[in-house]
Order: C-alpha cells, then structure tokens, then sequence
C-alpha cells in the first residue's frame, strides 16, 4: 500500500571550485622569485538538514533553482580564495532525496538536526606553489577547480497524516479541508478502493506546516470491516491528533461524539491513546447561550473549539491548538 507523497522538482547545482593561480613573488633584482600562486576555494555544498519542526516540503514550494555560490579564484602570497557558501535546505524527517535522470535514492533524512552534503561543491584548483620541484622552480603550471554538480531531483516525504479528522459525512469535513489547507500533495492512488482519503497541507505560522486527512468510511461499521475499513484505519496510526468534527445543528452532540468514539475503540482500543480536539462546526449560527449548551454535553476532558469555516471564525484557535498537541512531544 502506497502512502501519501509530499513531492517537489527542484533543479541543484553546487558551486564550481575556485582556480588555482599561476604567480611569482617579485623582488627587486627577481621578477620571478618563486611561485606563490594560492589555491582555489571549495564551491559551496547544497546540504539537507533535519528539522523534527517540519511536517511537510510545503515551504520548498517555491524553490525551483537551488545554486550554491562557487568558490573564489586563489590570489597571489600563497592566499587560498574563499569558499563558496553552503546551501542548507531543511527538512521533515523521513525525506528522500532522488535524482531525477536516474531514480536513485542519493540521501535519506530520519533525525533532527542530520546533516547529508546532497551535492558537493567543486575542490578549488591548486596554485602553482605546490609545482615547484627542484628541476622546476618556476612552475607555470596551475589547476583549474572542479565544477560542480548540477541536476534535477526530486524530494518526496512520504506523509501519514499528523492530524486524523473524524466526523459524519455531514459535519463539514471537506468544507474544513479545503478552507485551511494551502496546497494538496500528489495523492497515491489506494488500489482496494476508489474511495481517496482527502489530505490536506496547513500552512502554519512561519513557514510550518502540518497534514490533515479527512478519514471516509471510518465511521458507519468501518471496525467490522465496511468501506475502507482496516485497511484504511490501519494507516492512521501515525496520526498524532484525531480531531472530532460535531456539526452545531447535530440533534444531540453528546451521541454523535460516543459513536465516533466507540467505532475507534472497537477497531482498535490504542487509538483511543491518541490526543483528542472537539471542534464544534458551523458554529456561526450558535449564539453565546447555545455554545454553553453544547459544551455541556461534550466530554470535560478533550479540548473544545467552536469554528465556522464559512464565516472563518475560530480557525486560527483551531490550528494554534492542533499545533500545540502535534508538537507536545517534540520539544
């Protein structure tokens, strides 16, 4: 079974080599006193890095050229030229960075902080200093630097939802998604059933992200095995957070929350581990009083959020406090 990809073409060209330099110090009476031509520096490696803070590649979506500044050229004195500045792109861990031409799999990121040179810059040239032999004292003879390595690749996550969105099929599932998600991932397609989970990216403050995924047929006898059943439920292991979605004109809250809840437990009592946010949709119909009514009747225990994706209120309350679950354990 296919999971879901989170997926960018990206073209990368590391930073050429300086050239090694041809020189002579000069003295008064000896205009070739003898070779102090300095070497190249380095081109600048494209570096991926690890970051436990990203869910998704949604903030590369704009890179399209990834260049990495060549090294400069070396001077005169036995100077070296500087080195090209490394690029370091971030990334959620379990990304997989490909070439494009090839397929191959050139590095693969699963810790925080990991660093992997993806593309090394070029080495710097030698200067002539380093020709000189006893026969040959005035060398004019230098190196070129090495160029860089240039290419499209691919970076793809394979992404489990972080976030699990359960409700009926009338609670507004999709109006939700399709308000506070940014972009939609390629989707792989689910071979046992034409049924697609919907996933959607939300963009979050400063430049973070996270994946929601709407879960179909999880619900109306999903734990016996009906619609995606297992196979689907099997899949949202991962999730870090279920969010529970109640409709405000539900006829009784406090029902539709339990057989959501106990089609969980009876698939599989650990998901019910999981932490859990109630957010109450529609909600721009409710006046203050009847908000009080519902949240009576909703567990105390789980967190509570009233939302109107329409109106757009109480959106920012609701991904502030999925952030905060999503990252409890994360440090």
């Amino acid at each position: 079974m296919s999971n879901f990809i989170d997926y960018i073409r990206i073209f990368c060209k590391s930073g050429n080599g300086g050239r090694g330099v041809t020189h002579f110090m000069r003295t008064k009476y000896n205009a070739k006193a003898g070779p102090d031509g300095g070497d190249g520096g380095r081109g600048g490696h494209i570096i991926l890095k690890g970051n436990a803070q990203l869910w998704t590649l949604l903030h590369l979506r704009y890179y399209k050229n990834v260049l990495a500044e060549n090294g400069e050229n070396g001077m005169k004195s036995n100077k070296t030229g500087r080195d090209g500045k490394d690029i370091i792109i971030e990334v959620p861990l379990g990304t997989i960075a490909k070439d494009e031409e090839t397929g191959a799999v050139e590095a693969e990121i699963l810790e925080d902080g990991q660093e992997v040179i993806w593309l090394p810059g070029g080495r710097g040239g030698l200067g002539n200093q380093h020709f000189a032999t006893a026969t040959n004292q005035v060398p004019e003879h230098s190196q070129p630097g090495e160029p860089g390595v240039e290419g499209y690749k691919f970076l793809e996550l394979k992404v489990l939802a972080d976030v699990g969105l359960v409700g009926f099929p009338n609670a507004g599932k999709s109006t939700l998604l399709s308000v506070i998600s940014a972009a939609k991932p390629k989707i792989a397609d689910y071979a046992f059933t034409t049924l697609t989970p919907n996933l959607g990216m939300v963009e979050y403050r400063g430049g973070r992200s996270f994946c929601v995924a709407d879960l179909p047929g999880i619900i109306e006898g999903a734990a016996e095995g009906k619609g995606l059943g297992h196979r689907f439920l099997r899949h949202i292991e991962r999730n870090s957070v279920l969010l529970f979605l109640l409709p405000a004109d539900s006829a009784d809250h406090k029902k539709e929350f339990e057989v959501l809840y106990n089609e969980l437990r009876e698939y599989n009592p650990d998901m019910l581990q999981k932490d859990m946010l109630i957010a109450v949709s529609k909600s721009d119909m409710l006046d203050d009083e009847l908000k009080q009514e519902i949240a009576r009747q909703l567990p105390a225990n789980i967190p509570h959020v009233f939302i109107s994706s329409v109106a757009n209120k109480g959106l920012t309350e609701l991904k502030d406090k999925l952030w905060e679950l999503l990252n409890k354990n994360h440090g």
